[in-house]
């Protein structure tokens, strides 16, 4: 089964994607995780992408869909994908069409997580993240032990500046003006599954899956 998840920054894309990857014998594909890994092995794409990285840019969509064209038609992912973070816009979602075609691939579902931003806004709020190990806590639901202390490691908890209430608030717009607009097109090709994703997670995931069935 092959999926995209669409939902705004901490709407909880990521959390759902591991769930769907255990449930359903796919795999997560983190666009995120795709380039770091890319840029740390030092491939072609990688060394493309680390450039732009490196000067704060954006990487280009065609060095994205590249990176995604080598794992979607491995025996990795053969058995299909939930992927997290693209597309982000309707070229992108264009793109990702079209390369899909040229493997003989289809989309199965989009899961669009429907997150009011004020809920965002705090949830992202109360985000802290470990400045080492990258494990994530969350002032509202996931204390860690020791205040201020990542379970896992020991290390201090951060803030991240993307996190700050005044930057997910422009992340937020970003997302309305540019990625939304791919609710309408997938509900046009009736790809297009939708849940209230402001209650717990596993809440959320059973409607997922259920809207799957």
């Amino acid at each position: 089964m092959r999926l995209v998840l669409l939902g705004g920054p901490g709407a909880g894309k990521g959390t759902q994607a591991k769930l769907l990857q255990a449930r359903l014998g796919i795999r997560q594909l983190s666009t995120g995780d795709l380039l770091r890994s890319a840029v740390e092995e030092g491939s072609a794409l990688g060394k493309a992408a680390r450039g732009f990285m490196e000067q704060g840019q954006l990487v280009p969509d065609e060095v994205v869909l590249g990176l995604i064209r080598e794992v979607v038609g491995s025996d990795e992912y053969s058995d299909g994908f939930a992927l997290d973070g693209f597309p982000r816009t309707v070229a992108q979602a264009e793109g990702l069409d079209r390369l899909l075609e040229e493997l003989g691939l289809s989309l199965d579902a989009v899961l669009s997580i429907e997150v009011p931003d004020g809920v965002i806004v705090r949830r992202l709020g109360n985000r802290r993240t470990c400045g080492r190990c990258g494990e994530l806590f969350n002032l509202d639901t996931r204390l860690p032990r020791t205040s201020g202390l990542c379970d896992c490691c020991g290390a201090k908890l951060v803030q991240r500046d993307d996190d700050k209430p005044e930057t997910v608030r422009r992340r937020l717009e970003v997302y309305h003006d540019h990625t939304e607009p791919l609710k309408t097109r997938y509900a046009e090709q009736g790809l297009l599954r939708t849940v209230d994703g402001d209650r717990d997670v596993e809440a959320i995931y059973e409607d997922l899956a259920a809207a799957l069935a």
